[in-house]
C-alpha cells in the first residue's frame, strides 16, 4: 500500500505533535538494534578487546546484523530517514583511499590492508548506526543509556580490580600472557583506553541526575571506582588522559553552573567529591602506579616500553614517509614494513608504532594525513558546539561525556595504539557519533528535550533543535 511522502504531509500543531510523540514507539527492529548495539559494544572488550580474528570478525558480523535490523525498522516506519553527519565525508574518503591502495597494488602488505579495511568498515557501520538509532531516541532511551554505561563501567572496573588482587597476573584467572594484564585485556593500556571513554559518559550522566536528586550520589561513587581502576592498572597514558578529561569537565561545569543549579550547592558537591576522590585514590594506588607515572618524566626506569622507545620507533617510522610520501605503505602494513626501517637493537616485536598518528601517517601518507586532520577538526567543532545547551538535558550531558571520551582517547593515542584495538575502536566510533549529534534544547519549563522525529519535523518543531551552525 502506497504511503504519502513525509515532505508532502500536512503540518500539524506543535501541541498535537507533542502528544503524538509521547505515544509513538519505535518499531521493534529499531529497538532491538539499539539494545543489541549497546550489548555488542559492552561484550567486545571481554573477548580480549576483540583483537583475535574470531572476535573482530564477530564484530563485523554483528555490524551487518544491526544494519539489517535498522533497515527493517525503516521498512516498518514506511519512511527512510538518513541523519546526516559531516564526518561521513572524511570517513568515506579514508575508506576509498584504502580501497585504492589495495585495488591499485600500492600496498606493501595486501593481507594487512584487507584486514584493516574490514575493521574500518565495521567501525564506519557502528558510527552510522549510532547516529541513526540515537538521533531521534526518546528521553527515556538516553537515560537508560547513561545508566547502562554507569553500571557497565562500575562492573568491569570491579572485575578488573578483583582480578588484579587475586589472579597473580593471569587473565580470567587461567590464561598466562606475556603482556601486562588488566581486566579483560592483555595489556593494561588497552583497558585504560576503554575506561577513558566510558568514565566521562558515566560521570556526566551521574551529574545530570544529581541535579534532580541528591540520592543519586551512588552513581558518582560507582564512577570513582572506575577511575580508581585506571590508576591501579598503572597505565601512564590512561592516568594522563583521565586527568585531562576531568580538567576539561571541571571548568565547563563551573562556567555554566548558573543556568541550572545554585552556586553554593555545586561548590559543596565539587569540594566533597574532589576530597573524597583524592583520599580514595591515594589510599588504593600502589607504589607501582606512581612509579610508572614517574617514568613519563624519566625519573624512574622500569622494564617496559619506555618513552624513549616510543620516540625511537616514531623517528624510524617517519622515515617511511620519505619513501612513500603521498599514499603511504598501505593500511595495516606497519608490522610488515617497519622492521626494514628499524635502526635500534631490541628483542621486542613492534606490531604498532605506539602512536596512532605516526602509524596512520606512514600507512596512508600525506593524503591520509590530510583526511585524518580534517576529521579531527570536524570532530572537535561538532562535539563542543553549543556547550550551554548540553547542560539542559540528560542527553546533552551524555553527549558532553562522549565528547570528553573522544578527547581522552585521542590524547592517549600519542603514546599508544588504542584505535588499533577493535573493541576500543568501536567504542570510539560510538562516542564520536553521540558527541557530534545536534544538541536538542528543551522547551521552556521542561527538564529535558521532547522526543522528536527527524523527517517529521516542521517549522513549529524546528525551534526545539539547535544544530549549532
Amino acid at each position: 500500500m502506497a504511503t504519502e511522502p513525509a515532505f508532502l504531509r500536512t503540518p500539524v500543531s506543535s501541541e498535537k505533535k507533542d502528544k503524538r510523540s509521547e505515544i509513538q514507539t519505535d518499531p521493534r527492529p529499531v529497538t532491538a538494534a539499539r539494545v543489541l548495539l549497546i550489548f555488542t559494544l559492552m561484550a567486545a572488550p571481554f573477548a580480549f578487546g576483540a583483537v583475535q580474528s574470531w572476535a573482530w570478525a564477530g564484530l563485523a558480523v554483528m555490524a551487518a546484523v544491526l544494519l539489517i535490523l535498522w533497515a527493517l525498522g525503516c521498512t516498518q516506519r514506511r519512511v527512510v530517514t538518513i541523519h546526516w553527519s559531516p564526518l561521513y565525508v572524511p570517513a568515506a574518503l579514508f575508506l576509498l583511499l584504502g580501497i585504492v591502495q589495495l585495488a591499485g597494488h600500492l600496498t606493501l602488505d595486501p593481507f594487512g590492508t584487507r584486514e584493516g579495511l574490514v575493521k574500518f568498515a565495521t567501525d564506519m557501520i557502528f558510527f552510522f548506526l549510532a547516529v541513526q538509532l540515537w538521533a531521534d531516541a526518546s528521553r527515556k532511551a538516553w537515560k537508560r543509556l547513561g545508566l547502562a554505561v554507569v553500571v557497565y563501567a562500575f562492573s568491569i572496573s570491579m572485575f578488573a580490580i578483583i582480578q588484579f588482587f587475586t589472579s597473580q597476573g593471569l587473565l580470567y584467572w587461567t590464561l598466562h600472557t606475556q603482556g601486562s594484564v588488566f581486566g579483560p585485556y592483555v595489556n593494561h593500556n588497552d583497558y585504560a583506553g576503554l575506561m577513558e571513554m566510558v568514565v566521562p559518559i558515566g560521570i556526566c550522566y551521574a551529574l545530570s541526575q544529581l541535579l534532580k536528586s541528591s540520592n543519586q550520589t551512588l552513581l558518582l561513587f560507582g564512577m570513582a571506582g572506575a577511575i580508581a581502576s585506571v590508576l591501579l592498572s598503572g597505565s601512564r597514558g590512561g592516568m594522563i588522559s583521565v586527568t585531562v578529561e576531568m580538567a576539561i569537565l571541571g571548568p565547563l561545569v563551573w562556567r555554566w553552573k548558573g543556568s541550572w543549579g545554585s552556586t553554593r550547592r555545586w561548590r559543596a558537591i565539587g569540594l566533597v567529591s574532589a576530597a573524597g576522590m583524592a583520599a580514595l585514590l591515594l589510599a588504593i594506588t600502589p607504589d607501582s602506579g606512581w612509579q610508572r607515572l614517574a617514568t613519563v618524566a624519566g625519573l624512574v626506569r622500569k622494564p617496559d616500553v619506555t618513552l624513549e622507545n616510543r620516540l625511537a620507533v616514531g623517528r624510524d617510522a617517519l622515515a617511511e614517509v620519505k619513501d612513500y610520501p603521498w599514499l603511504g605503505t598501505g593500511v595495516g602494513s606497519f608490522a610488515e614494513v617497519f622492521p626494514q626501517y628499524q635502526s635500534f637493537p631490541t628483542n621486542l616485536t613492534w606490531n604498532h608504532a605506539h602512536d596512532d598518528y605516526v602509524e596512520a601517517l606512514t600507512e596512508t601518507g600525506i593524503v591520509g594525513g590530510v583526511i585524518i586532520l580534517s576529521a579531527l577538526v570536524l570532530l572537535g567543532w561538532l562535539a563542543f558546539r553549543d556547550l550551554p545547551g548540553r547542560f539542559r538535558s540528560a542527553r546533552g550531558w551524555i553527549q558532553l561525556g562522549a565528547a570528553l571520551g573522544c578527547c581522552g582517547l585521542l590524547i592517549h593515542s600519542f603514546a599508544d595504539f588504542n584505535l588499533r584495538i577493535p573493541a576500543n575502536a568501536a567504542w570510539f566510533a560510538f562516542c564520536a557519533a553521540l558527541s557530534t549529534m545536534p544538541v536538542v534544547i528543551p522547551a521552556p519549563g521542561e527538564e529535558s528535550a521532547r522526543h522528536h522525529r527527524p523527517g517529521h519535523i516542521h517549522s513549529s518543531a524546528v525551534q526545539q533543535v539547535r544544530a549549532g551552525t
